[in-house]
């Protein structure tokens, strides 16, 4: 039996992901999450990049103790240093370095000939050993590099140090076959003196059979993300190749992972939760609709055997249909605490009182509390962590015909309330032009999205929204619950503001995260 070895890149590549930077409370608890899940190796960030990253990376490192802990650096000194002393806590840790190695990119991007790539990426990864055992090396745009520069490269990094070689799709332009192919013969020469890993994107959609093309020619770790989160079209998504490999295991014979499958789906709908990014409802094991029979004939199918139209059971992912409604207005703390840890939450006392309270609040408006209810209260409490401004209260004035138009009130930093009020060209528009002027930071709505979060008449409102407040820096998300939409999105709006003004940090002197 032979390990493929899963490195998830969700808070790193994931997080390229238009619109879904993350703060450092809410990486913990997906790294924490991600432990749960028996991932191999957690890419928690870009050190160098911020200041958000680096404190994320560090965190993390002190939280997580099975998994390794990675940080991404290219192929530059203070890069590596910055790596090494972002996951300085780690139980096990590993730095990641990487250089372009495509002609396109050597001769427009780097600016450098081929041999001084080399001297870069040797000089990388002799000073990453100086700091861990561990190091992995990654040829970027792999896909679109000279077999021959490939294997160069490959002897000399080898000779350095490095135990890992990935070889990244980086603008996912590969076929299946030609990914084989290219790994095979990488294989040859590498042989057994390093691990030979891939990371494909996902541009043509063929992330996830590019990967099990490279795991059959002898690739024995594959970089992914949950939910085939990452930049442009996505990364390949770890539960599809997870699954592909367990479901069929009679053609990948001899081949495991360490993956905890049942998860899978609470992962998910974690980093769902967190992002505001839905998986698409025909999403491959993750999605709403992959469970779901409307056709008469499968259902009659399903109904006398599940294995007509179901090719394994929803509980080998962690869906359990039957395991919703569970708390209510009657129930403990301890019954609170014992479900989400089920659902994947790690939370501090303090965290956890503060949830127990807002969870009560809600029991009392809600009759049925189902898991998603308790996974956007979570996120929501999680999101927001350092509330620099604060809804008092929302009262809309919007009269039939009328101009609409919103009082809010807001408690400010300094512990002071302010109330106005105003109009817009609907009521939402209203809202946040008020919060505007209360606060003084004027955003840009960029998406704006309402979900219900389970079923019934008082379901809650699960509000997202992107919000830039910098034109030069990027959208941030804020989350909003309630069981009232209006009040919902006040709450999302401000807490994308607090996002901001926490992670300001993180903007500024950002630099390039791609591989």
């Amino acid at each position: 039996m032979q390990q493929v070895i899963i490195f998830d890149t969700t808070l790193r590549d994931g997080e390229q992901s238009p619109g879904a930077s993350m703060n450092t409370q809410e990486k913990i608890q997906i790294a924490t999450q991600l432990e749960r899940l028996g991932v191999d190796i957690i890419e928690a960030g870009f050190a160098a990049a911020s200041r958000g990253d680096f404190e994320a990376i560090n965190q993390i490192s002190k939280v997580v103790k099975n998994s390794t802990i990675c940080s991404l650096s290219r192929a530059i000194e203070s890069d590596i240093t910055q790596a090494a002393k972002a996951i300085e806590p780690a139980a096990k840790k590993r730095i990641h370095t990487f250089i372009a190695t495509s002609s396109i990119h050597m001769e427009y991007k780097l600016k450098m000939k081929p041999d001084e790539v080399i001297k870069r990426a040797v000089e990388a990864v002799e000073i990453a050993r100086g700091f861990v055992d561990d190091v992995e090396f990654s040829c970027e745009d792999a896909g679109r590099s000279d077999i021959g520069f490939l294997k160069e490269i490959s002897e000399a990094v080898i000779e350095a140090g490095a135990k890992t070689l990935n070889f990244p799709d980086t603008v996912g332009i590969k076929m299946p076959d030609e990914i084989k192919k290219m790994i095979k013969e990488l294989k040859e020469t590498i042989k057994d003196r390093a691990i030979i890993s891939v990371h494909n994107h996902n541009d043509l959609g063929l992330a996830v059979a590019n990967s099990l093309a490279a795991i059959e020619a002898g690739a024995r770790q594959v970089e992914c993300t949950i939910n085939g989160l990452g930049e442009r079209a996505g990364n390949a998504a770890l539960e599809e190749i997870v699954m592909a490999l367990k479901v069929r295991s009679d053609y990948f014979k001899g081949l495991y992972t360490k993956i905890n499958t049942q998860e899978i789906y609470p992962t998910s709908r974690m980093i769902a939760s967190i992002t505001g990014i839905e998986p698409q409802p025909n999403k491959a094991i993750v999605g709403k609709n992959a469970f779901a029979h409307e056709s008469g004939i499968h259902q009659d199918g399903v109904l006398k055997h599940k294995k007509t139209y179901e090719i394994f059971d929803p509980k080998e992912i962690g869906l359990n249909k039957d395991d919703t409604l569970i708390l209510g207005k009657h129930s403990g703390r301890a019954a609170f605490r014992d479900k989400l840890k089920k659902l994947g939450f790690n939370l501090s006392e303090e965290e956890l009182n503060e949830a127990f309270i807002k969870f009560k609040e809600l029991a009392d408006k809600k009759k049925e509390i189902y898991d998603d209810d308790i996974r956007a209260l979570i996120t929501n409490s999680i999101a927001n962590v350092k509330e620099f401004y604060e809804l008092v209260a929302l009262q809309l004035m919007d009269s039939t015909g009328g101009v609409p138009s919103a009082a809010v009130t807001i408690k400010m930093p300094d512990d002071t309330k302010i109330t106005d009020a105003g109009i817009g060209d609907g009521t939402i528009d209203a809202i946040f032009k008020t919060i505007d002027r209360i606060t003084g930071h004027k955003g840009l709505l960029k998406d704006y999205k309402v979900k219900s979060v389970s079923q019934g008449k008082d379901a809650l409102a699960n509000v997202t929204v992107q919000v830039q407040f910098n034109e030069n820096e990027p959208a941030v998300i804020g989350h909003g619950l309630s069981i009232d939409t209006m009040l919902a999105s006040a709450r999302a709006y401000l807490g994308a503001l607090n996002s901001y003004l926490a992670m300001e940090g993180m903007f500024k002197n950002s630099k390039s995260k791609g591989i």
